[in-house]
């Protein structure tokens, strides 16, 4: 079996760049729906991916393994890239007789890290969203230039950004256009 390459093929951003923008690579990844509140999910979530569930519009790590909430019955899992489909199993196996779903996406989704204090600018400048008020641990759904993503921040200047394979490339470019040195947004206080 060959090695998992990602459509971004490890890209990542050179000198001239107010933020540091690279491709995850290849990560496992799992959507999960189900209640939420049910006790045997938040086992199954938190014995497959070491976290708990989190809570509307926000996302919990534990190195790169996490859960992100996507909408009220819809979580994002992050694992490594050769056990998504053991996760799978695990949930499914862990939620049997229980309305669920968990299916792996893996190769459906590119995943884009984003670092440096400019994050929230660059963002903000193709979604429709108030990205100065985004704490750490927030999660969103939303539209960046008409790309569907979901964002989350994990620390003060490190962010993530998960889209369609699809439109990585194009995702990726826009960041890099919104991102250039001298493209700062001049603020009058």
């Amino acid at each position: 079996m060959s090695d998992p390459v990602s459509t971004l093929n490890c890209a990542e951003t050179g000198a001239g760049q107010t933020i540091r923008i690279a491709d995850r690579g290849p990560i496992g990844q799992v959507t999960l729906r189900g209640d939420p509140s049910s006790a045997k999910l938040k086992k199954a979530v938190k014995a497959g991916v070491g976290v708990d569930v989190p809570g509307a519009l926000s996302a919990t790590f534990d190195g790169d393994k996490g859960a992100v909430w996507m909408a009220p019955d819809e979580l994002l899992l992050f694992t490594a890239y050769d056990e998504a489909g053991t996760l799978v199993e695990s949930l499914s196996s862990a939620l049997a007789g229980e309305h669920h779903l968990a299916l792996d996406v893996s190769d459906a989704r590119a995943v884009i890290a984003l670092e440096g204090v400019g994050v929230a600018e660059a963002l903000a400048k193709g979604a429709p969203v108030d990205m100065s008020d985004f704490p750490i641990g927030h999660a969103r759904r939303t539209h960046l230039a008409d790309i569907a993503v979901g964002i989350w921040r994990k620390s003060e200047t490190d962010w993530e950004i998960v889209c369609f394979r699809s439109f990585a490339r194009h995702l990726f470019d826009l960041l890099v256009i919104s991102s250039r040195e001298g493209s700062e947004v001049a603020r009058s206080e």
